[in-house]
């Protein structure tokens, strides 16, 4: 996901990305800090600005579904997630080793696979080392294409 990302964003593309941790207890802060002390005092919502880059910490009851976290990131061109194998979304496996299963997704939500394993699946496959076919493949299913700007001539 790493390459596609970078192949994403190196043709211009803003790209928001969504990592989903399954274990209760995640944290980015470190004890000590002032943001975990904030959040150690009862603070829900803590954020780590700076210059050039902020962190957003925010704790919840119960995790919220995939749309609201998607609905934080606005200003990109596309949201791509890792992990959320429930979520009612499209998806593309990764399948990396002999040993893991097929799909682990509702394999009607499955559109594409990247493997390096020849899989019997009616599905697209690309291999791990192209990303840039995958990020083709991305760009033409997920990311509209922008219409020319208002007096800009095609091919100039």
């Amino acid at each position: 996901m790493e390459k596609v990302v970078r192949e994403l964003t190196s043709r211009g593309y803003r790209l928001g990305v969504i990592k989903h941790h399954r274990h209760a207890g995640l944290r980015i802060d470190s004890p000590g800090k002032d943001t975990h002390r904030f959040a150690q005092a009862g603070a829900d919502h803590v954020m780590l600005v700076g210059p050039d880059r902020a962190y957003h910490m925010r704790s919840y009851r119960e995790e919220p579904p995939l749309p609201e976290f998607a609905s934080c990131l606005a200003g990109v061109d596309l949201i791509l997630t890792e992990g959320y194998k429930g979520a009612d979304t499209p998806k593309i496996e990764v399948i990396r080793g002999p040993e893991e299963p097929v799909l682990v997704s509702d394999p009607s939500q499955v559109i594409a696979v990247a493997s390096d394993r020849r899989l019997e699946l009616d599905l697209r496959r690309f291999a791990l080392d192209e990303p840039e076919s995958l990020a083709d493949f991305i760009e033409a299913h997920f990311i509209a294409p922008q219409p020319p700007e208002q007096g800009r001539k095609e091919g100039s």
